[in-house]
């Protein structure tokens, strides 16, 4: 199997563009187990990127993982997200030492905000940089941030801003029109999350014919399209063994010049502005 490349974001710091996410990861007891052993197989197959948040069942998320790779921090790269209320001077500190005792560790690789609030963006950027120099977290982004908003981080002082994590996947293309060649443009890589919109698309007819004629899952399929793209790293959940297996070889999947014209056809690219979604 094909390793998985990695991409440079800011610092140089190498990111793997395929990773496991973890929404409603540590939520219910009784799959504690199945979901560890998920994330101890995505890392042995090469998805040791890592994406969290404080939000994640109030920080459930983040102590599995902490339990999950204790002793074993070495091995992966760690995203965590704060929420924006917790993105001031005070308490972007107390928030990130808070998730760092929950995941076990004295770093984060990447740091990001969840979503834009209402604190001023020159004070969070301000609170992120102070964090780095400290050496709590490796690199600074975003999330759910459009073209608007990355242009106000900018002008607040935000050049060190390393990856902005939004939703895209084949139903959601709304990003191609401006954000992914304005993140292109500035040498930010896209984090793309939901790329199989939470299990919603499998249904699909096009995705099904596809799949059916290439001996693959549907979701391979979706997962396959978005990981194709270039300064982007996709990052997919499981919840079991066999489920991650799936996910990690569509990232060996290469889509036919038939099939992305099937899925362009069910799935036609936007042509005018849409506002950034958020599920």
């Amino acid at each position: 199997m094909p390793d998985i490349p990695t991409l440079p974001i800011p610092n140089h710091i190498p990111a793997p563009v395929f990773g496991q996410g973890t929404w409603k990861v540590g939520d219910v007891k009784a799959n504690r187990a199945a979901e560890i052993a998920a994330l101890h197989e995505g890392v042995s197959l090469g998805m040791t990127l890592i994406d969290t948040a404080e939000m994640y069942g109030e920080g459930a998320a983040e102590t599995l993982i902490g339990e999950a790779f204790t002793g074993r921090r070495q091995e992966i790269f760690l995203v965590s997200k704060a929420y924006p209320q917790n993105a001031s001077r005070r308490r972007l500190a107390t928030s990130c030492d808070a998730s760092l005792r929950r995941l076990r560790t004295d770093h984060l690789d990447l740091y990001l905000l969840h979503w834009r609030g209402d604190i001023p963006l020159a004070e969070t950027v301000e609170a992120m940089e102070a964090l780095q120099r400290a050496g709590k977290i490796r690199a600074w982004g975003v999330s759910n941030f459009d073209v608007a908003d990355m242009e106000d981080l900018l002008a607040a002082g935000g050049h060190g801003c390393a990856a902005n994590q939004i939703l895209y996947n084949v139903a959601r293309r709304g990003p191609e029109h401006d954000l992914l060649p304005w993140l292109a443009e500035h040498r930010i890589p896209a984090m793309a999350y939901s790329p199989v919109e939470q299990g919603r698309l499998i249904g699909h007819p096009a995705l099904a014919a596809i799949a059916a004629r290439r001996g693959l899952a549907p979701l391979q399929v979706a997962l396959a399209w978005v990981a194709r793209q270039p300064n982007l790293i996709t990052i997919v959940k499981s919840g079991n063994v066999a489920h991650v297996r799936q996910n990690r070889a569509a990232f060996d999947v290469k889509l036919t010049s038939d099939d992305l014209t099937e899925l362009e056809s069910a799935f036609p690219a936007p042509e005018k502005k849409k506002p950034l979604e958020m599920i």
